[in-house]
């Protein structure tokens, strides 16, 4: 059984940092794209990001390029999402999904296999 174990978030002032993690069991993890998404109330749920776990390659929905960075500790089966410079705006409920098909599908609004319990980051103006 795919499970994936969110973690790290919480309570930021605007401007501030937050490290998400992600631990997945159940699968071959370097078979798998692992990131994230989010969903704030009264929107939809977007892509965030994602890491190709067997070349590490990376990608990001535009609104968190250039502040969010993705990464993976394969020894660990855990990916971190280290996100700086956190906006209002970035306030939502984030979940880890892991999918075996490339991730770019995620910022066209479409799902991923795998999803983990989310993880509510709220960040204050």
């Amino acid at each position: 059984e795919v499970q994936l174990q969110a973690s790290g978030g919480g309570l930021v002032q605007a401007g501030g940092s937050l490290r998400l993690s992600c631990a997945a069991s159940g699968l071959t993890f370097d078979d798998y794209f692992i990131g994230w998404f989010r969903q704030a109330p009264g929107k939809e749920r977007e892509g965030v990001s994602c890491i190709s776990s067997s070349d590490g390659s990376t990608s990001y929905a535009d609104s968190v390029k250039g502040r969010f960075t993705i990464s993976s500790d394969n020894a660990k089966n855990t990916v971190y999402l280290q996100m700086n410079s956190l906006k209002p705006e970035d306030a939502a409920v984030y979940y880890c999904a892991a999918d075996l098909v490339p991730c770019t599908r995620w910022y066209a609004g479409i799902g991923a296999d795998y999803w983990g319990k989310g993880t509510l980051v709220t960040v204050s103006s």
